[in-house]
């Protein structure tokens, strides 16, 4: 018997790899790209999709040079009242609210972006890609292309997808859960994380072979548990993401200064 779930994501998913090929080579061209010029690549996501940007980095066979833009109002603690679900579906909506945090965020141009979102719709993801580019960004785009074809709720008449310079198809389902239950109205078990995932640790991976294939190692978290790997290993790797973040904190000082004044 044939598992309900694994055998259908799996299915997906070799289809996503398929389907992504052109869409891999060119988005780890730019990330690499940023990182040999010792540039950020930003990851980004509001609701599940702050859970990929937490699976990237950072985490045992990452690297130095993923940037994790998570907002605590984008990500719930609580399923009902003060952080719950409801206050974040809303807020991830509300056109404008991203601008407010990603200012504070150190974005320079050259850096690259990783946008997920599931549907595509969310006014959070949008307002991010349109911000980046503004910035002179490369914006790559994680998501479900089965939802590209909707009407665009968003002012600026477009979807992530449209939004974004290099697109990867998750190719999870509209309804995203994707095993049917007989007797019940609708399918369980969603897809669009996992995958959204495994897109990503498939860019990890090829980036750091480009990076290789110049002569670029960047410094690799490893777990504790391999022998000869200890806890003050990870705590000099954290020391050199540091170094590397005030370093584009005062790359951006200017662009932060800039837009504080306009707001004032």
């Amino acid at each position: 018997m044939s598992t309900l779930y694994i055998s259908k994501l799996a299915a997906i998913a070799e289809k996503a790899a398929a389907g992504n090929e052109a869409a891999f080579e060119a988005a780890s061209n730019a990330m690499s790209a940023t990182l040999a010029n010792k540039g950020l690549v930003h990851l980004y996501g509001s609701g599940h999709s702050v859970l990929p940007v937490q699976e990237t980095y950072p985490r045992y066979g990452s690297y130095v040079g993923f940037n994790p833009l998570t907002d605590p109002r984008l990500m719930w603690h609580n399923i009902l009242g003060a952080g719950g679900v409801r206050e974040l579906l809303w807020l991830e909506r509300t056109e404008n609210y991203a601008d407010k945090f990603l200012d504070h965020q150190p974005l320079n141009a050259g850096d690259t972006i990783v946008i997920f979102g599931h549907s595509g719709s969310n006014a959070s993801g949008i307002d991010t890609a349109l911000y980046a580019k503004e910035r002179g960004m490369t914006v790559i785009a994680i998501t479900a292309t089965s939802n590209a074809s909707k009407p665009a709720t968003h002012s600026s008449g477009k979807r992530l997808p449209h939004a974004a310079d290099i697109v990867i198809d998750t190719g999870s389902p509209v309804e995203d859960a994707i095993v049917a239950v007989k007797g019940w109205s609708r399918p369980v078990a969603g897809s669009s994380t996992v995958l959204a995932m495994m897109m990503m640790h498939e860019l990890v991976a090829r980036t750091a072979q480009k990076l290789a294939d110049q002569g670029v190692e960047l410094p690799v978290f490893a777990s504790p548990t391999i022998a000869g790997v200890t806890l003050h290993d990870t705590d000099i790797i954290y020391g050199q993401y540091r170094e590397r973040m005030l370093d584009a904190q005062q790359k951006h000082l200017p662009q932060f200064k800039k837009s504080m004044a306009k707001q004032g």
